[in-house]
């Protein structure tokens, strides 16, 4: 019996998942959270953060990597000479400046009361202005790779981030001899190889399979050192996800407990892992990746521009097809906030004295509520909106308040909000004669909360089917090192016949309620109205209330 390890690297933990390959069969799951967790306000050392700074530290990764193996080896009882492959998701755009060891600089003294020399997170929203800067010159070129990427380049991304540590520490960026996503460089410290995954450079580097990197040209327009940085600072062979990067070698194998010589799967981005987990692998398949926040993807056919759209990838999840990729970055996170912000006393008294989370007494409570009964509409930017108007400087909001609104009106409110997104996602792949089809949806949050399941195929209109896994991305990252080892070794030789013998999708879908649908078209055309004044026609309010504040 052969058997892969997934090791899914989220934002606060890292999960190793070890699967039969043959029946899919999760043999064993070990979580390992990150003892520093995120650095949004200071270094270890103090060192206080500018606003919209979000760091890592990389120790935090290696150890949960040789943590969380050891223990599912060990849980399951599974001989390691059977186990044939290891696969590694990231979250992205998550990126780290190396030295020519290909160590982190902020480990080495010199450079670790710098904060450019740390990781920063797929959440670091600091580099907007580089962001902006980019976006201008692509349009004033008409720069082809943007109509890719809905339009407009992220904060999130890997150049605006590089870019903001060449305006504000120069020095640091001519020490770094590599940039590299945290995955890529997870997979180099296990293999020796320098390899870029077709995912991350695809979706946040503006790498194109047919055409490469942007040219020479705009590179150097957007800064003079940038000119050759594909061939310096960011080179590497990009192959694509599902295929081999290189063999555990004999020190890798020591630190995690493997066998030296086993398959390591080129990294792929956390949630797009989760698209052959569900068995999306063809045209018109939506997977929602739904956790702190939420990453859309959705497979076809034709490359069109789409509004918004964070990446538009030949190949880049599935082969043979263009696989888009939209998200929110605030769904999971906000209902947190709510909870842990704005929750009166009286009730999480109530939910202590019930034996239930402060989650499980509002869900209850909003549950018994028909859409519309608050009487409220909000806004699901809490943290930025990443699609369809891609701007990290938007914020949240709430109409619709009274002195009657409750605690569970507020909580409801914030669930639709985030479902009112997703419809506007789609909506804008509909409105390019884009179809979609069928819908999935992963992550924690649908396994934890039906209300909100609920409320998403009532707003959509749709049925949406739930991953049969609680650690669904690590799944994928176990069904790509299945991929990477091979038929020959046990595993498989393409992404679909893995797909087709070891996905996971429960049977019953969320089905919508007719008249809950009825209900919410009235609600959802107030919020489109909000999201244009307030996304749109009005943005420089909550722009300049973001450059206000001190937060």
């Amino acid at each position: 019996m052969a058997y892969v390890i997934g090791v899914d690297f989220g934002t606060a933990s890292a999960r190793a998942l070890l699967v039969e390959v043959e029946t899919g069969r999760e043999c064993a799951v070990a979580v390992s959270p990150y003892p520093h967790g995120v650095l949004d306000k200071t270094l270890p050392d103090g060192t206080v953060l500018p606003p919209d700074w979000a760091l890592q530290h990389p120790q935090d990764y290696l150890d949960a990597l040789r943590k969380s193996v050891r223990e599912v080896v060990t849980t399951a009882g599974v001989d390691v000479s059977a186990i044939i492959g290891l696969g590694i998701d990231f979250t992205a755009s998550t990126i780290l400046p190396l030295d020519a060891r290909g160590e982190p600089l902020c480990l080495d003294s010199a450079f670790a009361r710098r904060p450019h020399s740390w990781p920063k997170l797929w959440k670091h929203h600091a580099a907007q202005k580089q962001a902006d800067q980019m976006t201008q010159l692509a349009k004033e070129t008409s720069a082809p790779f943007l109509m890719r990427y809905g339009g407009k380049i992220s904060s999130e991304w890997m150049l605006p981030k590089i870019l903001q540590v060449v305006h504000e520490d120069r020095e640091l960026f001519e020490e770094a001899d590599l940039f590299l996503e945290a995955g890529d460089w997870l997979v180099y410290k296990l293999t020796g190889k320098l390899v870029r995954s077709s995912n991350a450079a695809g979706y946040k580097g503006m790498w194109h399979k047919r055409e490469g990197y942007p040219s020479k040209e705009f590179m150097a327009a957007i800064e003079p050192a940038f000119a050759r940085l594909y061939e310096t600072k960011l080179r590497g062979e990009v192959r694509p996800i599902g295929s081999k990067a290189g063999t555990l070698t004999v020190e890798s194998a020591d630190d995690i407990g493997l066998q030296p010589g086993i398959a390591v799967a080129v990294n792929v981005i956390d949630a797009h892992a989760a698209v052959p987990a569900v068995g999306a692998v063809h045209p018109g398949q939506l997977v929602l990746a739904m956790g702190t926040s939420t990453c859309h993807m959705l497979i076809a056919e034709e490359e069109r521009l789409v509004e918004g759209v964070c990446g538009t990838v030949e190949d880049g999840i599935i082969p043979g097809y263009i696989s888009y990729e939209t998200g929110q970055v605030a769904v999971g996170d906000s209902f947190a906030w709510f909870v842990e912000q704005a929750t009166p006393a009286y009730v999480r008294a109530e939910a202590t004295q019930l034996d239930m989370s402060v989650h499980q007494w509002l869900e209850r409570k909003a549950a018994l509520q028909q859409p519309g009964d608050h009487g409220l509409v909000a806004l699901d930017w809490w943290n930025g909106n990443r699609s369809v108007l891609v701007d990290s400087r938007l914020s949240g909001m709430i109409i619709g308040l009274t002195l009657a609104t409750k605690p569970e009106d507020l909580y409801r409110a914030l669930l639709e909000s985030t479902a009112f997104g997703t419809r506007k996602i789609i909506e804008a792949f509909l409105q390019e004669n884009i179809p979609v089809k069928q819908l999935f949806a992963c992550g924690g949050l649908p396994q934890k909360n039906k209300l909100l399941m609920q409320i998403y195929a009532d707003v959509l209109n749709r049925e949406i089917f739930i991953a049969d896994s609680d650690e669904i991305t690590a799944f994928g990252a176990a069904m790509y090192a299945a991929t990477a080892a091979g038929q020959e070794a046990g595993g498989y030789d393409s992404i679909f016949e893995a797909s087709r013998k070891m996905a996971k999708v429960k049977a019953q879908p969320f089905v919508p309620n007719p008249e809950n649908v009825a209900r919410y078209e009235k609600l959802y055309r107030i919020y489109t109205e909000i999201h244009d004044v307030f996304g749109r026609d009005g943005k420089q309010w909550m722009h300049a209330l973001k450059e206000s504040s001190c937060r």
